[in-house]
């Protein structure tokens, strides 16, 4: 029987799902319920939905087998609705070494330790920076070191009555309070700093204390009599006057005028600028969240204007000249009679082009068709499977003959039974007509149908890298050359 390759994607794994793509229709013509055989003879029951064309109930064949994405499924028709599947796994590269984490250095800050309308008390502490995420919320920072505090005694500067005018109470002077200077953890304790920089008034000279204590009060500006709080002071009796603190409000800043783009708007030009350059446009911005995408192949050429909001086909850049004009969208919200480009569709592109190249040419027919929804990204991916799985199918036949010796014989229809129904007889043709051309010259033709393995798969692999690697310092020269022209 004919055997199928299917090449594993992201959304099989997470759905445990099957695409029926076009080439598939002829090996699951019929809806209902299925088996497939694995190659350790376990049956997996599966479920053939034609209308949503899917087969569901892979989930437990790609935990079994270890599959991953762009792993090969070989299917093969036993008897209706009964496959006999087979899987090839991509070799994986090795693992790289464990980060190891660099110690945090702890930092020392200031830290509130109390606060009063009036003043506040600071402290030096040291902190040692936050965690990672993963580890509990107590772990992340230690408790902090205390550092002894000495308070700063606050003096008012005082006022002298003017002579001659004893009725009339002096002008209050401004004066500030600033904090000690703080030196470092280790050596001086903590200062106390005022709340604000604020200037503090003072009003005119009050009536010591009949006991003549040296000992004041301070009233807030509110006049709460509540909040009367003793100040020390160790020098002198000299009363102390009422502080009357006024807190400035910050002005704000001045707001920006002009067209504001939405932020959806600003997240997807990053993106059309990936798929511009992963694909060969030329991304052009016309302002007023309009984008064009030119692709300059000569008489193939063509643009595209790309509106990332519904505001933007109001702007005079949205009547430019274009080939295709598309609004992009979501797949939920697409209006009727306008072509479109949903952000899923563009998500899928971008992934696709950095697993095969994708070009203008490519992607013509979809502009043309009018909108590029997720649909049409599926038959994109069409389309990259069948780059991934010639590619894969390169690869396999290179791993196979790299058993070999230099130097020997190949015979293909032994090479053919080693590598079973991955790859057909085509496609090893084909391969094989390959490797007796150059750059690679791995493979003579001898007669009857057999060729001289010229030299070993990893010498041929080294030969070739350094191949690649004295051509690519002969172009990058040219690239700089050709900039300034």
């Amino acid at each position: 029987m004919k055997s199928i390759r299917y090449i594993v994607t992201r959304p099989c794994l997470q759905e445990g799902s099957l695409r029926l793509l076009k080439y598939l229709e002829s090996t699951f013509p019929n809806a209902g319920p299925a088996v497939l055989v694995d190659e350790k003879g376990e049956e997996h029951a599966v479920q053939v939905d034609l209308d949503r064309l899917r087969v569901w109930g892979l989930g437990g064949l790609y935990h079994a087998q270890h599959l991953g994405v762009n792993d090969v499924l070989i299917l093969t028709l036993l008897a209706p609705g009964r496959y006999q599947v087979e899987t090839v796994v991509k070799p994986h590269a090795p693992q790289p070494p464990p980060r190891r984490e660099v110690p945090r250095v702890p930092e020392t800050r200031r830290v509130v330790v109390s606060s009063t309308p009036h003043v506040r008390e600071v402290r030096l502490q040291e902190v040692r920076p936050e965690a990672p995420a993963t580890r509990p919320a107590e772990q992340r920072q230690p408790e902090p070191r205390p550092v002894e505090s000495r308070p700063v005694e606050l003096r008012p500067v005082e006022s002298r009555p003017v002579e001659g005018r004893a009725a009339r109470p002096p002008e209050p002077r401004v004066t500030e309070v600033r904090a000690a200077d703080t030196r470092a953890a280790d050596t001086r304790p903590a200062e106390v700093t005022p709340l604000r920089p604020a200037p503090v008034a003072l009003t005119p000279d009050l009536p010591a204390s009949p006991a003549g204590g040296s000992g004041g009060t301070v009233v807030p500006a509110g006049g709460n009599s509540s909040a009367v709080r003793p100040v020390a002071s160790g020098r002198s009796a000299a009363p102390l006057r009422t502080l009357d603190v006024s807190f400035e409000t910050p002005e704000r800043a001045p707001v920006a005028s002009g067209p504001v783009l939405s932020a959806a708007s600003l997240e997807a030009e990053p993106q059309i600028a990936e798929l511009a350059r992963l694909t060969g446009y030329r991304l052009e911005h016309l302002g007023g969240g309009v984008l064009r995408l030119n692709a300059e192949l000569g008489t193939h050429g063509y643009s595209v204007l790309v509106a990332t909001s519904e505001a933007a086909l109001q702007t005079p850049a949205w009547k430019e000249n274009a080939d295709y004009c598309v609004l992009l969208t979501t797949e939920d919200t697409r209006p009727a009679n306008t072509p479109c480009l949903t952000r899923e569709a563009l998500g899928a592109l971008i992934e696709h082009a950095h697993l095969a190249p994708l070009s203008p040419v490519d992607l013509r027919g979809y502009w043309k068709a009018g909108s590029i929804d997720l649909e049409s990204a599926a038959s994109v991916a069409e389309l990259v499977s069948s780059h991934l799985a010639q590619r894969g199918a390169f690869s396999f036949v290179l791993l196979t003959l790299s058993q070999q010796p230099a130097h020997s014989v190949v015979s293909v229809p032994r090479l053919a039974e080693r590598l079973g129904s991955g790859v057909n007889y085509a496609e090893l043709g084909s391969i094989l007509d390959t490797l007796t051309r150059p750059p690679f010259l791995a493979l003579t033709p001898l007669p009857g149908g057999q060729y001289l393995l010229r030299v070993g798969v990893p010498d041929l692999l080294n030969e070739l890298a350094e191949y690649a690697d004295g051509v690519r310092r002969r172009v990058r020269p040219a690239a700089r050359e050709a900039v300034p022209a």
